[in-house]
């Protein structure tokens, strides 16, 4: 019987829940956050193991490359903005949302988020920090020359 594994990724550590087709709870546990720690737990599973889901979290990268690399399955990315509309059906605890992503995952309606190649990331990365920065120049700029009309009665601008 296939198995499909979903891992709640967090900044420590890492909640893994396996389950099989038939959505039994094959295994379940905590770990932290160590790639040799989580793929020693996984390769007793690694044969039947179809594929997995991680929740898209800021620090996804280092889990889901490394998976793929030690050749777990197919990866999903799960993403969490979008499975709002299951709401109602989730509970928001790590061992429920590992479980959860898995059930979407076998169910065939798993949103998904792209996983961008590791090779782009940089580029990709530096890119959004640059639009990052950009807006919080911006929003200061315009922060100040509003004080300042506020408080003054002069209106600055952005060259001046």
């Amino acid at each position: 019987m296939e198995l499909y594994a979903g891992l709640d990724l967090h900044s420590r550590n890492t909640y893994i829940g396996i389950l099989d087709e038939a959505f039994n709870r094959v295994f379940k546990k905590r770990v932290s956050n160590d790639l040799d720690q989580i793929l020693q737990i996984l390769k007793s599973f690694k044969k039947r193991l179809k594929g997995f889901v991680v929740e898209s979290t800021y620090n996804w990268y280092w889990l889901v490359d490394g998976l793929m690399d030690a050749g777990y399955g197919t990866a999903h990315l799960a993403n969490p903005a979008s499975i709002k509309q299951y709401e109602g059906l989730k509970y928001s605890d790590d061992q429920h949302d590992a479980f959860f992503f898995t059930k979407l995952l076998i169910l065939g309606i798993l949103p998904e988020g792209y996983i961008y190649p590791k090779e782009h990331r940089p580029v990709r990365d530096l890119a959004r920090k640059r639009m990052f920065l950009v807006r919080h120049k911006t929003a200061h700029i315009l922060s100040l020359q509003s004080f300042i009309q506020r408080c003054c009665g002069i209106k600055l601008s952005a060259g001046a």
